[in-house]
């Protein structure tokens, strides 16, 4: 009686919709405990490299693990003796004087300040002050838009403790949690495709970390020192900042770009031509020659996805939508190319943080 009611495909059909209804309602639900979950992986992926160059001479990975941990806090002590107090001071001075800056650029009197000593016509200088006083509200109302979304993530600042700290699970059981993905496969073949998926993710995101680091690394160092160099206020500010957006594929780089810019007509700087030229040239050298040869082909997605991941991803879940969103569309790359076998290469297993290195 109950087939003739219900069909088994429409009964099939509905409670997968159902199964994946539940699973949605479940990650946005539990999403912040999932995002603090994700970021303590990308943490152990970070590190486990050292962990593994560790693990045979001290005997150990919790050893190596321990080695590892204290080193960092090492690092992170004496680079805050040694920076942190002018990093501190620098800070402070940028976030006092912003409100008057702003006013000054919402008034129009900044635009007078820069067109005198750039040779403006009084018609340029009369335009472009027009302009800022008709949309002054608009100018300043994005400020305090984009102020509030880079703020957000310091109401879980709390995170920074946590997640190191989550993270030793994840190097230390890494490579049995990797076998028992594998294990959930009923069949041969599903074990297979499961092997596959948790070695081409293992691999993927163990190359995307180190190669982000290393990127943002780099453009913090060039960034502080050229600004040191130009005498631009704040390089001491703006050099970290920029190291930070780079971890943001694409947008966060222009982010950074603008930033500086913004900062040097509001401070007055009389160079802007040298701003300019550093950031057009550091641009095509970190994407043209660094990037290509750090990354390599680890991600496979074009840059145009990768503007649509970030931009979704920060519209979803702000920025911290925006950090994980291109790793998450490789994954699910990944996930449609072994489940729709168009790559039947078979690759080892691999733990969720686990050396890459030697495949």
């Amino acid at each position: 009686m109950l087939n003739k009611v219900w069909d088994p495909k429409t009964v099939r059909i509905l409670c997968t919709a159902l199964i994946f209804a539940l699973g949605l309602a479940f990650l946005y639900g539990a999403s912040e405990t999932l995002t603090l979950f994700l970021f303590a992986i990308l943490f152990a992926y970070f590190v486990d490299p050292l962990v593994a160059l560790l693990e045979k001479p001290l005997r150990g990975r919790m050893q190596a693990i321990g080695a590892v941990y204290l080193i960092l806090i090492g690092l992170l002590v004496g680079l805050g003796f040694l920076v942190g107090p002018k990093v501190a001071s620098e800070g402070n001075a940028l976030a006092t004087s912003l409100p008057s800056l702003l006013g000054q650029a919402g008034s129009g009197e900044l635009v007078t300040q820069v067109g005198q000593k750039h040779g403006w016509s009084a018609a340029r200088q009369a335009q472009i002050q027009n302009f800022f006083v008709q949309h002054k509200d608009d100018i300043l109302g994005y400020g305090r838009a984009i102020g509030q979304k880079v703020a957000a993530p310091a109401q879980h600042i709390w995170w920074v403790i946590l997640i190191p700290i989550l993270a030793i699970f994840f190097l230390k059981d890494g490579q049995s949690i990797g076998e028992n993905l594998v294990a959930m496969g009923r069949s041969p073949e599903d074990r297979k495709t499961l092997r596959g998926i948790v070695g081409d993710v293992n691999v993927m995101l163990g190359s995307y970390i180190r190669a982000q680091l290393i990127l943002a690394s780099l453009t913090l160092v060039v960034y502080t020192v050229v600004l040191s160099v130009l005498h631009l206020r704040y390089a001491l500010v703006l050099g970290p900042l920029a190291g930070i957006f780079e971890f943001v594929p694409v947008v966060g780089p222009a982010i950074a770009a603008i930033i500086v810019f913004v900062i040097a007509v509001l401070t007055s700087y009389p160079h802007l031509i040298w701003i300019v030229l550093f950031l057009g040239i550091w641009r095509v050298l970190q994407d043209y020659v660094n990037a290509p040869r750090i990354m390599g082909k680890s991600l496979e997605i074009s840059p145009l996805v990768q503007i649509l991941a970030v931009l979704a991803g920060g519209e979803i879940a702000g920025v911290v939508g925006a950090l994980i969103s291109v790793p998450t569309v490789a994954t699910l790359r990944i996930l449609w190319r072994r489940l729709t076998n168009e790559k039947g290469a078979d690759a080892p297993v691999a733990p969720i943080s686990g050396d890459t290195s030697s495949r």
